[in-house]
């Protein structure tokens, strides 16, 4: 596929839109170094130990009841590759953009790194659909509360992909915690929090209705389309960047390249973060 078109379209498409609504799934992250888990050979991949189980299998809430350290093994784990990962360039591109657009934007992602926080997005302006792994909560539901994860400490023996050390207690009933992210076969998350992003969210919709909305989406796979879904329905043109799974409805743009790699290429055309 010859892309230069696409991108110059793309950038047409951003320089007439009134709003922004940026649409990310796990590629978004693969710049930054973070695991896609794309199938299960690149669960794999990434947990060996784990050969011939499925994400699904390990992302689920029992794991935290039944054998805690093999929970925080693998939630620990991810929670300190997202807590040392620096955003990607991509990210800054992104953040100079969004302030241009004279109904504002709104980040609406599944992603649980909480890297577009990281990078400076206000908070007030980012929906973790799936909660964020630097939250947490009981996992006996004990309480309805949620706290922060600031300062947990996860050591893992990288072996074994399990937890050296003690649980995460939660400061009620002093059980194991769990983090505030919606698994598989998930009835206990706690979803105040994400009830607040979306209410947000809801409003930021309102107040574009009638303008020209341009959703830009990065590394939303099919497999759980949440993103993608999201994107087509609320806006008036889809910009779609995914290496793999690029395809568009009618009038959608497909950028078949990275976000990275995207967001600079477009940043070449539009200059609006120089």
């Amino acid at each position: 596929m010859q892309i230069d078109p696409f991108l110059n379209e793309a950038a047409e498409a951003l320089r007439s839109a009134d709003a922004l609504l940026i649409g990310a799934g796990a590629g978004m992250g693969v710049d930054s170094g973070l695991p896609d888990f794309r199938g299960n050979a690149g669960f794999w991949k990434a947990y060996p130990p784990f050969q011939g189980r499925r994400f699904s299998e390990m992302s689920t809430p029992h794991w935290f009841r039944s054998d805690p350290r093999l929970a925080w093994g693998f939630f620990g784990h991810r929670y300190n590759l997202y807590r040392n990962a620096e955003p990607h360039a991509g990210f800054q591109i992104l953040r100079h953009w969004a302030d241009r657009f004279p109904l504002g934007y709104f980040v609406f992602t599944s992603n649980v790194d909480g890297q577009f926080q990281r990078a400076g997005f206000p908070e007030y302006r980012v929906l973790e659909r799936h909660g964020s792994i630097h939250y947490l909560q009981c996992a006996q539901l004990c309480q309805q509360s949620i706290w922060p994860a600031d300062d947990l400490q996860i050591d893992i023996d990288l072996d074994t992909i399990r937890s050296k050390s003690d649980s995460p207690k939660c400061p009620r009933c002093q059980g194991v915690a769990r983090p505030n992210i919606l698994m598989f076969g998930d009835h206990d998350w706690l979803t105040a929090r994400c009830e607040e992003q979306y209410a947000r969210y809801q409003t930021w919709l309102k107040q574009a209705a009638g303008g020209r909305i341009a959703a830009i989406e990065f590394g939303a796979g099919q497999a759980i389309p949440t993103v993608r879904m999201e994107c087509e329905e609320q806006s008036q043109v889809l910009i779609r960047v995914n290496p793999r799974e690029a395809g568009t409805p009618d009038g959608g743009i497909p950028l078949p390249i990275g976000a990275l790699e995207a967001l600079t290429r477009l940043e070449e055309l539009l200059k609006w973060a120089t």
